[in-house]
């Protein structure tokens, strides 16, 4: 898919649950309203945080689109992918398992694929920052 990037992880003894804390607090600093899919452990699965932002880029993407990052795995074993999906209604009251079977992340267009590129490898800069 154009713009979707996974970032995979080994050996990092990774708290996932903090990860997706710190993911969240970071794009709401930058800006953007953030919703998760709801803790659901031992979800072979994983969590689903997606972010939209106004302003300018309302006019550059489609309203119902989002930043979605799947982060899927284990402490020691996991990953992260990123790309524009579907602002999913009530995410938070939907299971990752339902999820996957949708339409988690979209082909986007010319205009869109610039800002995700963009806005995914300052997010993926951060990931790993964050994971060490």
């Amino acid at each position: 898919m154009i713009g979707e990037k996974i970032q995979h992880f080994q050996d990092k003894h990774t708290d996932l649950a903090r990860l997706q804390g710190q993911i969240e607090d970071y794009l709401k600093s930058d800006g953007f309203k953030t919703q998760a899919s709801p803790p659901s452990p031992p979800s072979p699965h994983g969590t689903v945080i997606q972010a939209k932002k106004g302003g300018f880029l309302s006019a550059v993407i489609d309203a119902d689109r989002a930043l979605t990052i799947l982060i899927d795995g284990e402490p020691d074993n996991f990953t992260v992918r990123t790309g524009v999906g579907k602002w999913l209604e009530h995410l938070a009251v939907a299971a990752v398992e339902t999820l996957l079977l949708s339409e988690l992340f979209l082909v986007v267009d010319v205009a869109e694929t610039a800002w995700n590129v963009e806005i995914e490898n300052k997010l993926a800069k951060k990931v790993a920052e964050l994971v060490g």
